[in-house]
């Protein structure tokens, strides 16, 4: 994988394992980039589960999905914990989008994002139907994020383009 991405160029392909809560029910499964082609997706890569910024900001995604789903996009959250913390924290919070286990960061680092103490720098990546990255936003110091508002535009952009 590349080691950074630049708007237009193709997004990095990955797998990787995690899962969503559905209802009461927690489902496992790996997560390929490649195997959503033709809709949109969010990558929200997060520092940590259960730390205060990422629990507003993927608390503010899950309620905001509505608004994702509307403009034909699926939003993932990428950290370097384990699946099981990830369950934990979606049945904490009440999370329904994939959260996905980056153990050893590679897709972090094939992103640019990968970060030394923290893990992965707070950041948001838009790709587009095609695979391709059109928006993105990395966060230096990562106590604020991208609102809900803000990606759909960003979004809405991508769609009428």
């Amino acid at each position: 994988m590349a080691s950074r991405t630049a708007i237009g160029s193709p997004a990095p392909d990955f797998t990787l394992p995690g899962g969503v809560l559905s209802g009461d029910v927690f489902e496992r499964r790996d997560h390929t980039l490649s195997a959503v082609r033709g809709r949109s997706v969010v990558l929200a890569f997060y520092p940590g589960d259960d730390t205060a910024v990422c629990t507003r900001q993927l608390c503010s995604y899950s309620s905001g999905l509505e608004t994702f789903e509307g403009l034909d996009a699926e939003v993932w959250a990428i950290s370097p914990q384990g699946v099981d913390s990830h369950e934990a924290f979606a049945r904490a919070q009440g999370l329904r989008m994939p959260l996905l286990a980056d153990t050893t960061r590679d897709v972090a680092r094939a992103y640019g994002v990968a970060a030394p103490g923290i893990g992965v720098r707070r950041s948001v990546f838009l790709i587009g139907p095609d695979g391709v990255l059109r928006w993105k936003h990395v966060a230096w110091v990562g106590a604020t994020f991208r609102s809900v508002d803000t990606l759909a535009a960003q979004l809405s952009g991508i769609k009428n383009s």
